[in-house]
């Protein structure tokens, strides 16, 4: 979908939005302990947190851990929303068992497993688990999407 043009503030025109997400954050209530838990799974830390926000290199896309309220303030919303955000986050694996692993991992970690994995009815196989802060993560096995050697999801052309 092509955005309208428009003008910037630099008086170029922006006629597309660039196709990538740069950072995902996620709003916690305790960024100490769930940056403790990303820890735990194994996601490294980067060197410039801080007490109120971590950063984790996911491999060409970077996670955010930031106070939910601050966060809330920063765009302009309220922070008092509950219950399922309409969003997860997934990490693809290359077999069905690489996600079962993973899911087990995630449970002893701190994770709750609110879907354990399973046949899913576009062919793959995934489950979900929460973290600490109830954001969802999805574990899947997608025999349509091909891993790269770093994990990454490689995309058909468009038709």
């Amino acid at each position: 979908m092509r955005s309208s043009k428009s003008v910037s503030p630099s008086g170029r025109a922006v006629e597309v939005l660039p196709a990538r997400i740069n950072l995902v954050t996620l709003g916690v209530e305790d960024v100490a302990s769930s940056r403790a838990f990303y820890e735990h799974l194994g996601f490294t830390a980067s060197g410039s947190d801080s007490e109120e926000v971590a950063f984790f290199d996911m491999n060409g896309t970077v996670l955010g851990i930031y106070g939910r309220g601050p966060l809330a303030e920063d765009a302009g919303v309220r922070a008092d929303g509950a219950g399922f955000r309409g969003v997860s986050l997934a990490i693809n694996f290359e077999t069905k068992a690489e996600v079962d692993d993973a899911l087990a991992f995630a449970e002893k970690c701190g994770g709750r497993v609110v879907q354990p994995a399973r046949e899913v009815f576009w062919g793959g196989y995934s489950g979900y688990f929460a973290d600490p802060e109830g954001h969802l993560w999805e574990l899947a096995y997608n025999p349509f999407m091909v891993l790269d050697d770093k994990g990454q999801m490689s995309l058909p052309p468009p038709a």
